[in-house]
């Protein structure tokens, strides 16, 4: 299969910090890759790098096709900014059409569908700031979706979130998947990172890649998060002290 994304030595550091080093991965087209680490471990830079808002300073990160859609976590919103949902989603169509030509038809059908499979098409008129975190973060996934990249990049996309908002995200991550789009996902669930095809476990320099069976075992679990994980049976937990879920 051809590839679409490859990164060689890839280092990013600021000064004399060192956020990521010598990440060598190749992730077929199509395919799923789930990055996982301790706090601190590069995940957040790795996507930044190919999202192409962050260079590297050594190295380098190539994605095939148009520039990747790149969602980060939820975050609070300005109240004072009178933006829509249906507005915030429209945005993604931006950067291929231009700010000065006029929406057509390909890119209202890009924002409709992604508003349906995010099930927020009744919220379309809703202020963004008015939203649950669960409602926004399905807006923001939403935007990534309307902007029909070959690649989606999401940040530990369900950290948090309510139930329904986290099934919906983590089953349109299959289905793009399905439709032949490659996704990387940011995450700090065992589980999470088993239904990708591949997983690259990081502590600021790759402790391992590969697929899942080879990746989250006990030796390279201890070797990323040292005592920061549980054994139960055949299972493992993580319960690094500096990640909590609220």
């Amino acid at each position: 299969m051809p590839l679409s994304i490859s990164t060689v030595n890839l280092r990013i550091a600021y000064g004399e910090s060192v956020a990521l080093d010598n990440v060598t991965i190749e992730i077929p087209a199509g395919s799923s890759l789930a990055v996982i680490g301790p706090n601190g471990s590069g995940k957040s830079t790795l996507l930044g790098a190919l999202a192409g808002t962050l260079a590297p300073t050594a190295g380098s990160a190539t994605v095939s096709g148009p520039t990747p859609a790149f969602v980060l976590q939820a975050t609070d919103v300005d109240r004072s900014l009178p933006i829509t949902v249906r507005d915030t989603v429209s945005l993604a169509r931006y950067p291929t059409l231009g700010l000065f030509r006029r929406f057509g038809q390909k890119d209202k059908d890009a924002v409709d569908t992604a508003l349906r499979r995010l099930d927020i098409e009744d919220l379309m008129g809703s202020q963004l700031h008015g939203l649950s975190g669960g409602q926004r973060q399905r807006v923001l996934v939403a935007q990534g979706l309307a902007q029909e990249s070959d690649v989606l990049l999401l940040d530990e996309p369900v950290t948090g979130l309510d139930v329904t908002s986290r099934q919906l995200i983590l089953n349109l991550i299959d289905e793009e998947v399905e439709a032949g789009r490659t996704v990387v996902v940011t995450t700090h669930s065992l589980d999470e990172a088993r239904q990708c095809d591949r997983v690259l476990l990081l502590d600021t320099t790759p402790v391992a890649f590969g697929t899942p069976d080879e990746v989250l075992v006990e030796e390279h679990l201890r070797t990323a998060f040292g005592g920061g994980f549980i054994k139960v049976g055949d299972e493992f937990i993580l319960d690094d002290p500096h990640h909590h879920h609220h």
